[in-house]
């Protein structure tokens, strides 16, 4: 993993969203407010935080999940944090289920007219059964991670890309991990899948760029790193850690960033073919400059 020379962001307190504003400057702030976003994963965690740090600033969102009662939840706790949710909808589907994303799909175009945004957040852990899981686990082991973290959002951008192309732009973050950089023995499975996605936004960033030259496309991979979820209870670091980055490169104009990789803290970081991104992504807002 190459990377730019390393940032330290704050970890933003939702609470004080209308102070911090995430660290982003009030003009970048506001362009968030005339845009919709979908948010897989929006129930708890990473997708979560983004989903609410994004209602935050007034945009409309859409969250979905395979609980009902999640995305209720989160609502509710947007709500809880003084964010005016009148234009947040919860729109339950298992997107490991093409025939659920369509209709998912549907829902959104008949609520919004027009989707500028998607974070693939969604995703499911290694499972811990076996010491050794690539000689050890089944073949159902394989196929559900690759199903989840490669396939599924796969197929939800596919879905959702000429919704954004018929707007002004296209803003699409792929929730990574460092383990798709890494060989860590126990975590085989999750391991190949990061990579794989990783390859996937890289490919289409590629693919979108060359299809359609004249479109505003950003497509990129955003590593938040370790934190508390569902998936890792151990950790005290809070999933809004990551939501300032996200807001970022969501809130970013034209010209931006396509097939590049960043994490959590503001490093530009490097995969395969695609070096890190050679500029500065300028917060102007309450966090100093990173690049």
């Amino acid at each position: 993993m190459t990377h730019s020379t390393p940032g330290t962001i704050e970890e933003p307190d939702p609470r004080y969203w209308m102070t911090h504003r995430y660290g982003l400057s009030e003009e970048r702030w506001e362009r968030l407010r005339d845009r919709a976003f979908w948010i897989t994963g929006a129930g708890t965690g990473f997708g979560w935080a983004i989903a609410t740090a994004l209602a935050s600033s007034g945009a409309q969102v859409f969250l979905t999940g395979r609980r009902e009662t999640k995305l209720r939840a989160a609502i509710e706790g947007m709500n809880s944090l003084g964010i005016e949710t009148e234009r947040c909808h919860a729109v339950a589907a298992d997107i490991t289920d093409p025939e659920q994303v369509e209709t998912a799909f549907g829902r959104i175009q008949a609520i919004g007219s027009s989707l500028h945004g998607l974070v693939n957040s969604a995703a499911i852990p290694q499972r811990t059964r076996f010491p050794y899981p690539l000689e050890q686990e089944g073949i159902d082991c394989w196929d559900e991670i690759m199903r989840t973290n490669v396939r599924a959002p796969w197929y939800v951008t596919r879905t959702a890309l000429p919704f954004m192309l018929a707007g002004d732009e296209v803003r699409t973050l792929l929730m990574t991990s460092g383990a798709g950089w890494a060989f860590a023995s126990g975590f085989g499975q999750y391991n190949v899948s990061k990579a794989a996605l990783n390859s996937l936004t890289a490919s289409l960033a590629e693919e979108c760029a060359t299809h359609y030259p004249l479109a505003d496309i950003q497509i990129n991979g955003l590593d938040p790193g370790q934190a508390r979820t569902e998936m890792n209870q151990g950790s005290n670091r809070s999933p809004f850690s990551a939501a300032s980055m996200a807001l970022l490169l969501l809130s970013h104009p034209k010209g931006g960033p396509n097939g590049k990789f960043f994490s959590h803290d503001g490093r530009h970081l490097g995969f395969c073919n695609s070096s890190p991104y050679d500029k500065a992504l300028s917060w102007q807002g309450q966090y100093p400059d990173r690049s």
